[in-house]
């Protein structure tokens, strides 16, 4: 993959791709969320994506984000297709002791969000976002080879033409550059399920 083939969605003031690597300094007071118990609404990170109708297929990136510092500084992948449907996973900076490893999914404008606490020690983390025609696995990884399963989810929108990338954003007063490489698309990895059978038709 090619950085040259993504578009932005609310381009950042500071960016480089070069050699394989993807530069994003975030904007202070940038992030994405929708409605779910906060009540306030943010939609203003900026999401580097591909479009593809592909219904089939597995992506997967290597995050660092050795340079974030403050509360909510985050980075990660992304599955953005409109204000109020799309998925995010990332870490997320939390404070010098512990940051959150998790992902949200919206739909209809309602996020949720699936979180475990990791040491601030982790500076870096691959992800494996795989399709199969509208439901979607997230993964995570230290090393790029051992994946673990972070969600499966379903996406109401999500069934056709879809955009598909990476993101970065600080929500409070913050700015750090998060680094993106090691882009890899290819068939889906994510297996058919063969275990219980699917109900019957009625």
């Amino acid at each position: 993959m090619d950085w040259k083939q993504f578009v932005w969605t609310r381009e950042p003031s500071r960016w480089k791709a070069e050699g394989g690597t993807l530069a994003i300094t975030t904007d202070p007071h940038t992030d994405l969320w929708q409605r779910t118990y906060y009540h306030f609404r943010n939609d203003s990170a900026p999401v580097f994506q591909i479009e593809t109708e592909e219904r089939y297929f597995s992506f997967t990136v290597r995050t660092d984000f050795s340079q974030s510092h403050h509360r909510f500084d985050q980075c990660g992948v992304a599955l953005y297709l409109d204000s109020e449907n799309w998925l995010k996973a990332s870490v997320e900076y939390e404070n010098d002791r512990y940051q959150h490893l998790g992902s949200v999914v919206t739909n209809h404008g309602y996020s949720d969000w699936a979180t475990t606490a990791i040491d601030t020690s982790v500076k870096t983390m691959w992800y494996r976002l795989s399709r199969r025609e509208d439901d979607y696995c997230i993964e995570c990884s230290r090393d790029g080879q051992d994946f673990t399963q972070m969600r499966i989810c379903h996406l109401l929108e999500g069934g056709g033409r879809i955009r598909f990338g990476v993101y970065a954003c600080s929500p409070e007063d913050s700015r750090f550059t998060a680094l993106f490489s090691d882009l890899q698309l290819g068939p889906c990895q994510w297996k058919a399920h063969d275990g219980q059978q699917p109900d019957a038709e009625i």
